[in-house]
């Protein structure tokens, strides 16, 4: 009797397996985000009529204000498919280092790197002025429309327990910042200083500044301006007028660097992507100031291997992208930063066929390689490389973590796997958007009576150049950062939009979901809850930068023998019990004229379709 009512029972996937959420569907549109009312903020703007864009600035800002864990003094990344053009753009949103930002003010302060906390790891906010000019460009709906729902929450919504318990969590970092204690704890004094979790949230600075810039806009169409040039003088607000005169005066006053010039020269960047062909498919990533390109190299080096004959999360298989990683990871740790500073990074070497066809050639197939170097890129430009001398030390003035005797160093593990949030929307107009936003995460400090939390992102810098000479913190630089939105065409179509959070996870993970669905069939949900693994053998662009050489996270599920296989050669495994996410993916099928989409059962990631 129970085999039969399997027989006829409802299968959310097309195989047989089994995932913990239903896969959504939509024919019109769909979005997805990090939270359940940040994506009913993208449906409201989808149901008036806005488009993938509009709907995607409204999950933008709604996340800022539920600090999913993220502020709108953060940063934005965003690879945008215009269906006008055929083209992939993508944009640039992530602020610079302030003025007196050197490795001398840093080391003069005894600090190895810039600090993870407080004002001095602020660069100048990104978040705003990205989805300005992503509405204005891009969009269809004016800038009171988009922020109507953040603006709702602003004036009070109910605080979700994860971000609630997190305020708790760091209250004693928050205690640090006048203006974030104002915010932040409602009960200070109490046993318990932050909000319940479904207590009212209010935020009445960030309301008034979101007000100031929807006046604004509203003013400009009042005088003549047209939808474009009314967003774009709110943006000339915040970052030239009231608004950045306070956020400068907040942050200098509670000891940071960031000055109204800062904020006045600071711009979006509306760049051209770096891409890839992997057997036939066009996967696109931001430029090297992101460690997208890091999936880009691998999958160079993997189109030489047969994958699926491996089998999925074989030990040869895991030993394969595990070794292709940590090469494409050791050279993003040292070439990678900001293309507008000398020196420029060997970008067209690094993402050449025939460079990683050499690449390769260095993988021992027996056992992992805990010392993997960068690799020469130069040759593969008809170059020759001027660090060829300083790679043969590199990594000799750094130390890796030590392991207690209950396995990895907590805090190490903390920072490794932080995240904040990631945004996907599509429409049927053709509109595709993929945004991993960040910074300003809890305990973040808030820039004077504005509601803004600053970014954390200066700690992404190095001060050594031994290090990586491209990315030593100067003023007006970008870090090079971990944010990595991802889009991928297949027949000059949309084939896949997909996104997740959590620092140096992020690009390890987005290649094997993107491998789960080309080489092993997976729909997007499946792709997404499928157990993957993680390497710890890169430098980690948080906190103390260290690494854990053959450190090896595997999903519990992984069966004995492939343990035991992977220990003999020299890894060091750790187990979790979900190892794929936070993923949220959107896949494209043509055949029926429907969207799939993908949230993986991490968090509170959520979505709709219709």
């Amino acid at each position: 009797m129970l085999c039969g009512l399997s027989a006829f029972s409802q299968s959310f996937n097309n195989f047989p397996v089994t995932t913990q959420k239903p896969p959504l569907h939509g024919k019109h549109w769909m979005g997805i985000t990090g939270k359940p009312l940040a994506a009913t903020a993208g449906a409201m703007i989808f149901s008036k009529g806005g488009n993938a864009i509009d709907a995607s600035c409204a999950m933008l800002a709604a996340t800022c204000t539920m600090w999913d864990v993220l502020s709108w003094g953060g940063e934005t990344q965003a690879l945008i498919y215009n269906p006008k053009t055929k083209k992939v753009i993508a944009i640039n949103a992530m602020g610079v280092a302030p003025t007196g930002a050197t490795p001398e003010f840093f080391k003069n302060k005894g600090m190895s790197y810039p600090p993870e906390y407080g004002p001095l790891a602020a660069t100048t906010p990104g978040t705003p002025g990205g989805l300005m000019t992503m509405l204005a460009e891009y969009g269809t709906m004016s800038l009171k429309d988009v922020l109507a729902p953040a603006m709702q929450m602003a004036e009070g919504y109910p605080i979700e327990a994860q971000t609630a318990n997190s305020i708790e969590k760091g209250k004693d970092e928050i205690k640090k910042w006048p203006y974030s204690t104002k915010v932040f704890l409602p009960h200070l004094g109490q046993k318990r200083e932050a909000p319940d979790a479904g207590e009212i949230f209010v935020q009445k600075d960030l309301r008034a500044t979101l007000q100031k810039l929807v006046d604004t806009e509203q003013q400009a169409l009042k005088s003549g301006k047209n939808r474009k040039e009314a967003i774009y003088a709110a943006y000339d607000r915040f970052y030239k007028g009231d608004i950045a005169k306070e956020i400068a005066r907040g942050c200098q006053e509670q000891g940071g660097l960031i000055t109204e010039k800062d904020m006045a020269t600071w711009k979006v960047k509306i760049e051209e992507p770096l891409m890839v062909n992997y057997k036939g498919i066009d996967v696109y990533k931001m430029q090297q100031w992101t460690q997208g390109p890091v999936m880009l190299q691998a999958l160079n080096m993997l189109e030489n291997f047969d994958l699926k004959g491996m089998g999925y999360n074989s030990s040869r298989y895991v030993h394969t992208l595990y070794q292709v990683m940590n090469m494409a990871f050791a050279d993003r740790d040292f070439y990678y930063g900001d293309p507008a500073f000398a020196p420029e990074e060997p970008m067209k070497g690094l993402l050449s066929k025939e460079y990683a066809k050499d690449r390769i050639k260095q993988i021992n197939w027996e056992q992992n390689d805990s010392k993997t170097m960068p690799g020469d890129p130069y040759p593969f430009e008809g170059k020759k490389n001027p660090f060829a001398d300083q790679i043969k030390n590199w990594g000799n003035f750094q130390a890796s973590t030590n392991r207690n005797k209950n396995g990895l160093d907590e805090k190490f593990m903390e920072e490794f796997t932080a995240g904040t949030t990631s945004v996907e929307a599509a429409d049927e107009e053709g509109w595709v958007v993929s945004i991993t936003p960040s910074g300003g995460w809890v305990p973040a400090c808030i820039a004077g009576n504005t509601g803004v939390g600053l970014s954390q992102r200066m700690q992404s810098f190095v001060l050594d150049a031994r290090e990586n000479p491209f990315n030593v913190v100067e003023p007006g630089k970008r870090p090079r950062v971990t944010l990595t939105p991802s889009l991928a065409l297949k027949d000059g179509k949309p084939f896949l939009s997909f996104a997740k959070q959590a620092g140096d996870e992020q690009d390890q993970l987005l290649l094997q979901f993107f491998l789960n669905v080309v080489e092993f069939g997976m729909t997007v949900q499946e792709a997404s809850e499928a157990p993957s693994f993680k390497t710890l053998q890169m430098y980690a662009s948080f906190g103390k930068h260290e690494k854990e050489p053959g450190g090896l996270i595997l999903n519990q599920s992984m069966p004995d023998w492939t343990r035991k296989e992977l220990s003999r050669m020299g890894y060091k495994p750790s187990y979790q019990p979900r190892t794929s996410g936070p993923i949220n993916a959107i896949y494209f099928d043509w055949q029926h004229g429907s969207f799939w989409g993908g949230s993986s059962n991490h968090g509170e990631d959520y979505g709709f379709g219709w």
